[in-house]
Order: structure tokens, then C-alpha cells, then sequence
């Protein structure tokens, strides 16, 4: 899925290659890292035009109400020479419609990107940055190319544990907080799923909250992307399944998990023993030699309320807690 993340890929190839000579490898292609704050001024320039010259069937999707879904939505391009003018009556200019710009910071650069809200939707979870969700989704390029999307709701981590699963964009993580999964759903006579007032809407993404400067199938390196989407259910994770909810492990609050690599012993970023692993997958997360599952003094399955010498610090983030190891 072009939606995953990919780190690394391992080609093993045992057959013929060691009858081909130097000569006849291809030089590998080198894709020079830019700067992300130089890119991102880069990439807002190309999304305010497209923003600029298109727009959507606004009228239609209004008169569908909570019951819009995202092959609905039609974005047309205005032609050359046109302007806000030409825009039909019952469109509405993607300028005008997604308002100002989002603002978050990821590595240590400030970002700008936008939402199309549809549907907010009407359950009553909204997931947090690094839960699990089931969606529908159609991704394209500024050129209005699809180079992905589902066929059947597709269930993702927003953010994954980075060794055996990378998640999805880190754009996803940023938007889809802002949302409602659906309020209910009916199970058909065909075995299909229908969901009913579910969150829909469209995410305009510079390369910084996509893929960067990693090419895949379908994007080139720094491109900007868009993304309708439909937020269908979600879940709550708990990635090492240590009792405190992965939201919860987010120590900065920056809506992510930092560790700052080069000072372990920063005590600003989501790593509380400073060993190099966030907590959100640390099973022992203040280092004192006690999984912090077994930091749960009053067996309620909550470590987050046990503190036993009472100094406001819970046990499985005080090394001080005297809790002997069993």
C-alpha cells in the first residue's frame, strides 16, 4: 500500500547476479535531502495554486448531507484563463472553502497545511494522534492523478511502533484528530458494511507531512499530496501493551513521540529513562528494572493512578517508588 510508510526496502536477488559484470549495474539513483523548511516554502507555493485554480460540486455534497461519502466528490479544474469568476454556480473555489491554513511543527519545522471538512461526523470517538483507525481513502496528486485507494475500509495505526510497522503519513496524524468517526453502522445482506454520518473530508499535504524525499509508486520525491478520506471507526492503542494508553505516553504533548538522540538525558521529550526508547513502546518506561504493567500497585489495569510514596509522580515513571521487583 502506497498509504504505509517504508523505511527500507531489501532487494535479494540469487539468481544472475553474479554473471553480471560492474559495467552493466545501473548507477543507483541519489535523491539529495533538502532542506525541510525551504521545501515547505516550496510546497505551500504549489498548493496555494492548485487551491487557486480548482474547485468542487460544494451545492451537491451540502444537499447529501451526513450521508456524503468521498466518491461524491468531484474537484474540477478551472481552464486556462479562468479565474474565481468562472467557477459554476453549486461549485465552490478550494480556496475559498478550506479557509486558513492548519499549523503544526514535525522535525523541528514549522508547518502549514489544509482541510476540507465535508462531515465532521457523528459518533462520539475521535481518535487521538497515534490511535488506530478504519477508513476509506483516495489519494492523488496536484496533477489530479489517483495513485491510491481502498477498495474496502482499511485499518491503520496513525502512528506505528517504527520497528515491524511505520503507520501511515504523519499528515494522517495531524488531520484525522480533528474528526468523528462514524455514528453507526449496518451490517447488509451481502456481507458489506454501511456506515452511517461518518467524518469526510479532503487533507492538502505538503511533502513534509508525506513522503518527503522518499519516491513511491506513483509520487515523486517532494511532492505535495491530497487525500479524501472518510473516518469510518477507531480504537484506542496501547502499542506495548503496557497498560497506559499511547496518547497518554505523548509526555511533551506535541502530538508525537520525540526523542532527542543526541541528549538522553533531555527530560523535555517522550522518553523517561533516557535509554532511547519512547515510551510509547517501552515496556519499562522510568528504567528501574519493573515493567511498568507490574507499576499497577491496585490491579485496575491503569498504572497512570498508582503512586506509592506519594509525591505526585506515578510509580511506573518514578524510579523513586520503592516498588520492590518480584
Amino acid at each position: 500500500m502506497n498509504l504505509r510508510k517504508v523505511s527500507l526496502y531489501l532487494l535479494c536477488l540469487t539468481v544472475g547476479v553474479l554473471s553480471c559484470k560492474k559495467d552493466d549495474e545501473p548507477d543507483p539513483v541519489v535523491i539529495e535531502i533538502r532542506d525541510r523548511a525551504e521545501q515547505q516554502i516550496e510546497d505551500m507555493v504549489s498548493l496555494n495554486a492548485y487551491l487557486d485554480t480548482h474547485y468542487y460540486n460544494s451545492e451537491e455534497i451540502e444537499s447529501l448531507g451526513t450521508s456524503v461519502s468521498i466518491s461524491d466528490i468531484v474537484i474540477y479544474e478551472l481552464a486556462e484563463g479562468q479565474t474565481a469568476a468562472d467557477v459554476p454556480v453549486g461549485h465552490t473555489l478550494l480556496r475559498t472553502a478550506v479557509g486558513a491554513p492548519k499549523t503544526t511543527t514535525y522535525a523541528d519545522t514549522d508547518y502549514e497545511f489544509y482541510v476540507l471538512s465535508l462531515n465532521q461526523g457523528g459518533g462520539t470517538q475521535s481518535p487521538k494522534f497515534c490511535d488506530r483507525i478504519r477508513f476509506n481513502y483516495e489519494g492523488f496528486t496536484l496533477d489530479d492523478v489517483v495513485f491510491d485507494y481502498s477498495v474496502n475500509p482499511f485499518v491503520s495505526n496513525l502512528i506505528g511502533n517504527g520497528v515491524d510497522d511505520f503507520g501511515l503519513i504523519i499528515g494522517w496524524s495531524k488531520v484525522i484528530p480533528d474528526f468523528n468517526t462514524a455514528e453507526s453502522f449496518v451490517e447488509n445482506s451481502d456481507g458489506t458494511v454501511s456506515y452511517v454520518n461518518k467524518g469526510v473530508g479532503i487533507m492538502f499535504l505538503p511533502s513534509g507531512l508525506a513522503y518527503f524525499s522518499s519516491a513511491t509508486t506513483g509520487i515523486a520525491a517532494y511532492s505535495p499530496i491530497i487525500f479524501k478520506f472518510e473516518l469510518l471507526q477507531m480504537s484506542e492503542n496501547d502499542h506495548d501493551g503496557d497498560g497506559v494508553p499511547s496518547y497518554l505516553e505523548d509526555l511533551n504533548g506535541d502530538r508525537g513521540f520525540l526523542v532527542n538522540y543526541d541528549d538522553l538525558t533531555d527530560t523535555t521529550d517522550d522518553d523517561t529513562d533516557g535509554d532511547g526508547t519512547p515510551d510509547y513502546i517501552d515496556l519499562d518506561d522510568d528504567g528501574d528494572g519493573i515493567l511498568t504493567i507490574d507499576e499497577d500497585i491496585n490491579k485496575d489495569g491503569d498504572p497512570t493512578n498508582d503512586d506509592s510514596n506519594g509525591n505526585g509522580i506515578p510509580n511506573y515513571l518514578d524510579k523513586t517508588d520503592k516498588i520492590k521487583k518480584s
